[in-house]
């Protein structure tokens, strides 16, 4: 092994290890948030695409979860933000966590790669530039994703809360 070689799997090993503490950190403010609410639910931590992922999931029937997805999804983000604040608060890094309560942020990730590959196909048939609704960052992020995945590019415009999507076409 090289120089070069050994120290970029030294930075790798020391930014699996941060994130996983970033998960541990979370995982442990959730599991208090989960007591005070009086709800049940099994935390998972993994880490995808450089980022500390941690989900609340549940065994249970019940849909009490749901009441900490909220409406579109906004109590989760409200959560998430309180999430990387108890980490950053621990840690004194800023902490690009995600955040997945009853599998609301996967259905929405499918969900939304569909859109992005549907769009993709709009695009590329009819030659014309397609804009979407207005989304969250995460939203458009996947979004975008799709997009580049089908071949295609797109950008966002606009101001938030009302930041959208432009699918473009080659």
């Amino acid at each position: 092994m090289t120089e070069g070689t050994t120290s970029a799997a030294a930075e790798g090993a020391d930014t699996l290890t941060r994130l996983e503490q970033e998960g541990e950190i979370a995982a442990d403010y959730l599991e208090g948030l989960l007591d005070i609410a009086d709800l049940d639910g099994d935390i998972d931590m993994d880490v995808e695409a450089d980022r500390a992922s941690v989900s609340i999931i549940s065994d249970s029937k019940s849909r009490d979860l749901e009441k900490l997805v909220g409406r579109d999804g906004e109590v989760l983000e409200a959560l998430q933000e309180l999430t990387r604040l108890a980490v950053h608060r621990e840690t004194g890094d800023r902490s690009r966590l995600m955040l997945d309560i009853a599998g609301y942020r996967a259905d929405k990730r499918a969900e939304l790669s569909e859109l992005g590959a549907k769009a993709a196909a709009e695009v590329r048939s009819s030659g014309e530039s397609v804009r979407l609704k207005p989304m969250t960052p995460f939203e458009r992020k996947v979004v975008h994703d799709a997009v580049k995945a089908a071949g295609l590019r797109s950008e966002s415009e606009g101001e938030e809360p009302e930041r959208f999507v432009v699918v473009l076409p080659a």
